[in-house]
């Protein structure tokens, strides 16, 4: 009779119960806004040290000197001085995309010629 009785137990699953305290996230509510890794590219980048505020500068001259100035002093650089800045002034542009005002993505074109200029590239 010992094995009649095993024989008619009911096996019950276990069901999944969520643990309290640990509810769920909506995927668009966060705490923190996300870090901007092109932000922190131009401020630490391992290329050059620029001066702050540089591509906000007024002028295309001033904006490819100071390129031209963090590159050749920048003992971080794994390229030439010339390849470096106008990588960081592609970058910056490449990176601001649409919401880059004509105005201001003119002034960076023509410190992209200038700095080919400064550098003898013509």
């Amino acid at each position: 009779m010992a094995a009649r009785k095993h024989a008619t137990r009911r096996t019950t699953r276990k069901s999944t119960v969520r643990k309290p305290g640990r509810a769920r996230r909506k995927s668009g509510a966060r705490k923190t806004p996300p870090k901007r890794w092109s932000q922190r590219v131009t401020r630490q980048s391992d290329a050059l040290d620029l001066k702050q505020g540089v591509f906000k500068l007024t002028s295309a001259k001033k904006i490819a000197a100071s390129l031209k100035r963090s590159a050749e002093h920048s003992a971080r650089r794994k390229s030439g001085a010339y390849r470096s800045a106008l990588s960081m002034l592609t970058f910056y542009i490449n990176r601001a995309g649409k919401s880059l005002p004509k105005t201001e993505r003119t002034r960076l074109e023509r410190a992209r010629l200038e700095l080919k200029h400064q550098f003898g590239r013509d």
